[in-house]
């Protein structure tokens, strides 16, 4: 005897919810004589829609179901909510503290209630509590459902009423079950003939009730003697303009209400109606083959369903949505089973037999699999599996391929839809991303960027490894979507792997890791290691993950390049000037220097300054135009300086072979202005200044009594005429007196259209400086530069110093 009875009822997400929900429990414990357990029932089913109402704020599906058969009985309360990210807050209350102001629903439940439990689908969330009743007061026959009447005695009353809720139909065994004839009940209103149990107006109203596609629940109807009869009812609501719709009762008493109930293994024909009923609906694709794999679950019986579909470019197909104990574990497939060829339903008893990757995979010894077939081409599969062998019969293929035969255009034109939305998403991502790299010549800077684009968004914590133009593989950076743990993270993870990166084996935590190679141009730069709470990565996610790291491996690669070729720029450039100013007995020098190219550490400007036997050489030249070109011409002409002073070519000699040299080199339009002079030494201090300049800049002299003076006349540029000849002057530079040599960024430092140099301007700040030190001349003039106008200068700058010292202070 099946003494298995349910009940259930639906709420909105309001403050009101509880009250009706208890009022709905305790009438149906009394209907099934349970008052005994009403109390606990009544305030475990309070705190758990209490808690659904707070947390969740969807619609409420409240099931009270007692299973008689069971030893001992049990009644089980259920309470569905429709937000399954939202986690269940509860646990064992502790022993001394007080319960905290959260979770207090699930607490009580484990005080009052002998099991509970949460269940999680992809749409809703599902709490439970159950009580069992072996030891109570009353006799357990009291306490149970009242022995059905031979089936023999069925009655199945069938009643038709109209879009009105009136009586138009009413057959023999509704007359038998209720007393009134046809003739009686015919247009009557049935509000007249239900005594519906008050689900009040914050649930289902008897009006609502008859709108509905499908119901089935416990009521009470009256009977012509006055009496109120306990009944099963089974409605069906028919298709069609409003005004032709008819609300079919199948009515039975609560005896024989089993046989109205739903069974075991739920109807294909609900199925189809559910499918029906879902296509008529405009819902986002996710959720569309969500309530797809549902309903092919529900409806099989089986312990897992699942939709996939045809991954882009390839035979493979993908679990896009699942239901059940195993949905989402399984990623892509590759089956006899699943493939283009595949056109017809596929029943397989034991998976073992067949394809034991597979059965591994879906924790399955039983699968049924129908083809979703569009314009004759295989889009994708339904599939049902289920842990025992054997557990099919052929008929479930039929109901799948119907199903599938239903669902196939319409998933395909979602999927269609979605993957034009995604693509475009996707562009955009890639572009964005794309903007954010451009431009960046940091290895460690590029690897922050790529960990922190697919943190939280794609994983929960990422890795990035670069690999160096040597093959040295290193972990560059780390990044968890809880900062606090990225400590943690890179502890857990091998700072240098001593495998390739395909084959290491990654720690294994909560999260799966996947890794992504960063290739370009057929190397290797390292990997993108990523941690995902989802089991599985989509297709189309795997797709953009690839992308990403081309593009990050591409930015990579640019920025080994750049790094490597920026410290060989470096270091030849810092081989065109001097390391270092020699030291004269007699004289103080100084030295600013400063290229206008960023990131440069030589221009066109450039300066020397040599001890070559008893006397000093000095040089200050500027090459006309900048870059690599400019500094070419840099390191030719200092070095041809020093190795001609060194051979002892007077200053004339030295600037008529440089001029022919350049000359010989050929580039056309490649001038260089030069400042060249020797200083000797004088017993009584000082020295004398033999000097000569070649377009270059005047000198100027700042004598002792504050006066200054242009000590070099102006003569050809070097690298323009073979007959040029260059004559020297000479002058004495008496103790404290200073030579002041620039280049052109000095004196044609721009602020609009007016120059420092107009009007004598460096000689007047060379005036003010009589008494101080050559690094003082030095920095009054840099301070100038940079101060005479508000943008900064984009010219090379040089400035040589050259302060005689008082006898008194030169050592002997």
């Amino acid at each position: 005897m099946d003494t298995t009875r349910e009940s259930s009822t639906a709420f909105d997400g309001t403050p009101h919810a509880p009250a009706a929900a208890r009022r709905f429990v305790r009438q149906v414990l009394g209907e099934w004589r349970l008052s005994h357990l009403a109390e606990d029932a009544v305030l475990l089913t309070s705190e758990l829609v209490t808690n659904a109402v707070v947390h969740a704020g969807t619609g409420i599906e409240l099931t009270c179901r007692l299973d008689a058969d069971a030893t001992p009985p049990k009644l089980e309360i259920e309470v569905d909510d429709h937000q399954p990210e939202r986690q269940v807050l509860g646990g064992t209350p502790p022993l001394v503290d007080p319960l905290p102001t959260s979770g207090r629903g699930l607490a009580l439940a484990g005080m009052l209630a002998d099991a509970w439990g949460v269940t999680y689908t992809r749409t809703a969330k599902r709490v439970w509590v159950r009580m069992e009743f072996a030891d109570v007061p009353e006799s357990p026959a009291a306490c149970l459902p009242a022995p059905r009447r031979p089936i023999d005695r069925l009655q199945v009353a069938v009643v038709v009423a109209d879009a009105e809720g009136r009586v138009v139909s009413w057959n023999s065994d509704a007359e038998s079950l209720l007393g009134w004839t046809a003739e009686q009940v015919a247009g009557s209103p049935l509000e007249e003939l239900v005594v519906w149990r008050g689900h009040g107006p914050y649930a289902l109203s008897l009006a609502e009730t008859l709108g509905l596609g499908r119901w089935r629940g416990e009521t009470r109807m009256r009977h012509r003697d006055g009496r109120s009869v306990p009944v099963y009812i089974s409605h069906l609501r028919t298709d069609g303009p409003a005004e032709d719709r008819r609300s079919i009762w199948m009515v039975a008493d609560s005896e024989h209400g089993f046989v109205l109930a739903s069974p075991p293994a739920p109807l294909r024909r609900e199925a189809g109606r559910r499918i029906k009923d879902l296509l008529d609906q405009d819902r986002p694709l996710a959720e569309l083959l969500d309530t797809i794999a549902r309903i092919v679950q529900l409806s099989s019986g089986g312990d897992a369903a699942y939709v996939l579909l045809r991954a882009d470019g390839c035979n493979r197909f993908g679990v896009a949505a699942g239901a059940g104990a195993t949905a989402g574990l399984v990623g892509v497939l590759s089956s006899c089973a699943f493939n283009l060829q595949c056109e017809t339903p596929v029943l397989v008893d034991d998976l073992l037999a067949v394809d034991v990757e597979l059965a591994q995979r879906l924790e399955a010894r039983s699968l049924a699999c129908a083809p979703l077939m569009v314009a004759g081409e295989v889009v994708g599969h339904l599939a049902v599996t289920a842990a025992q062998p054997g557990r099919f019969e052929q008929d479930l293929t039929v109901s799948l391929l119907h199903i599938a035969d239903q669902v196939a255009a319409t998933v395909q034109r979602e999927r269609l839809a979605e993957q034009e939305r995604a693509h475009r998403g996707r562009l955009s991502f890639l572009a964005e991303a794309g903007e954010l790299l451009a431009g960046v010549h940091d290895e460690e800077l590029l690897a922050a960027l790529a960990a922190q684009l697919v943190v939280p968004k794609i994983a929960t914590w990422a890795a990035v490894y670069l690999t160096d133009l040597t093959g040295m593989t290193r972990l560059a950076r780390v990044w968890h979507s809880e900062e606090e743990h990225n400590a943690e993270l890179r502890r857990s993870l091998p700072a240098i792997p001593r495998s390739p990166l395909s084959e290491v084996t990654w720690p294994v935590g909560e999260e799966t890791v996947l890794s992504f190679p960063l290739r370009t141009q057929g190397r290797s730069h390292g990997a993108l290691v990523i941690g995902r709470s989802e089991p599985t990565l989509p297709l189309e996610l795997a797709d953009l993950l690839a992308d990403l790291c081309r593009l990050v491996a591409l930015n990579v690669h640019t920025a080994m390049l750049y790094a490597r070729q920026a410290t060989t720029s470096r270091v030849l450039q810092r081989s065109l000037l001097p390391m270092r100013a020699a030291p004269m007995p007699g004289l103080e020098s100084a030295v600013i220097y400063r290229p206008g190219e960023e990131g440069a550490d030589v221009g066109g400007d450039f300066y020397d300054l040599f001890t070559v036997a008893d006397h000093w050489c000095f040089a200050l030249g500027d090459v006309c135009g900048s870059g690599p070109e400019a500094a070419a011409v840099t390191g030719l002409a200092r070095h041809a300086v020093r190795l001609l002073a060194k051979e002892n070519y007077t200053v004339a000699d030295i600037l008529d072979r440089l001029n022919q040299r350049l000359l010989e080199e050929g580039d056309e339009g490649r001038f260089l202005s030069l400042l060249c002079g020797e200083l000797t030494p004088l017993p009584q201090g000082g020295a004398l200044c033999t000097i000569a300049s070649a377009g270059h800049v005047p000198p100027l002299l700042l004598r002792a009594g504050g006066k200054v003076e242009v000590v070099a006349t102006p003569q050809l540029l070097l690298g323009i005429e073979a007959d040029a000849r260059f004559f020297v002057e000479t002058f004495e530079l008496a103790p404290e007196e200073v030579l002041l040599c620039v280049t052109d960024g000095v004196t044609e430092r721009r602020d609009g259209k007016r120059f420092l140099d107009d009007d004598d301007g460096l000689a007047r700040l060379l005036s003010e400086c009589a008494g101080l030190s050559a690094d003082a001349v030095a920095e009054r003039v840099r301070r100038a530069v940079d101060s005479f106008a508000a943008r900064p200068s984009t010219d090379d700058v040089a400035v040589l110093v050259l302060r005689a010292m008082p006898a008194r202070l030169i050592s002997p």
